[in-house]
């Protein structure tokens, strides 16, 4: 069983995200970049599955840039066995991604796709539904367990009044919740290993499809600054402001 894992590029979870002065966007300028988080967690679990002698080979796959290649090198560190790069310098956006993706699905043929639910950087959470409908494939969004039978998935999904259990048949989508696993972290052998890997790339024109963005960004703005409060006297103080000057009640 073939297993893919597409990954994206994006800023790191610990790094103060700075709005560029002209407002058109995300300053990436001498910035760390890492693997989305939910995205380490869809390469932790095939890489379990492959271990647990479900899976017989581990690809990840990512959209972007060349700069995207540090990214699968360490995918490929964690565990994949090859990678994939759709090279673009377009900024890429969710349809044009699953576009893509489904594309590549068509050549590799993989029985199970797995995405990080969402990107920590548009927060879109739109991807992986959108190459189900591409592909036609059964899809279980917020997987928090994964169990491979012989010719399905049993998937445990979060929603809003618990938890769900669904059986898919294979092949099949799945977006990964954060409390599916805990990732693991790249040892150096594993690092110098993965150098000799083999990562392949193609670009959008090779696979027939056209990415180009279909949303235009008007503005980029950062939140504004949250004000300090202030202390009141009295109850009737306080509701005065709440009705005045807050205008809340």
């Amino acid at each position: 069983m073939k297993v893919l894992v597409p990954v994206k590029r994006v800023v790191d979870y610990n790094v103060k995200v700075r709005v560029k002065p002209d407002r058109t966007g995300v300053d990436l300028n001498n910035v760390k970049m890492s693997v989305n988080p939910f995205c380490e967690i869809a390469i932790e679990e095939a890489v379990r599955m492959k271990e647990a002698g479900k899976a017989t080979e581990v690809v990840a796959v990512a959209v972007g840039s060349t700069a995207c290649q540090e990214q699968l090198r360490t995918c490929l560190a964690l565990g994949a066995d090859r990678a994939v790069l759709i090279q673009t310098d377009l900024d890429v956006q969710p349809l044009g991604i699953a576009r893509a993706l489904a594309a590549l699905q068509a050549r590799e043929q993989a029985q199970v796709v797995i995405f990080g639910k969402q990107s920590i950087d548009g927060d879109n959470s739109q991807t992986g539904q959108m190459f189900a409908a591409l592909t036609g494939m059964p899809q279980a969004c917020f997987a928090s367990k994964v169990t491979v039978e012989a010719d399905h998935l049993q998937v445990t999904r979060e929603i809003d009044g618990g938890l769900q259990t669904i059986d898919v048949k294979l092949p099949a989508v799945v977006t990964t919740d954060l409390r599916l696993n805990e990732p693991r972290y790249a040892s150096l052998p594993n690092i110098m290993k993965a150098k000799k890997k083999p990562l392949d790339v193609v670009t959008p024109e090779d696979l027939g499809v056209d990415v180009t963005p279909t949303v235009k960004v008007l503005s980029v703005e950062p939140p504004a600054e949250r004000k300090g409060g202030i202390k009141v006297e009295s109850v009737d103080a306080l509701v005065d402001k709440l009705k005045n000057e807050a205008k809340v009640i």
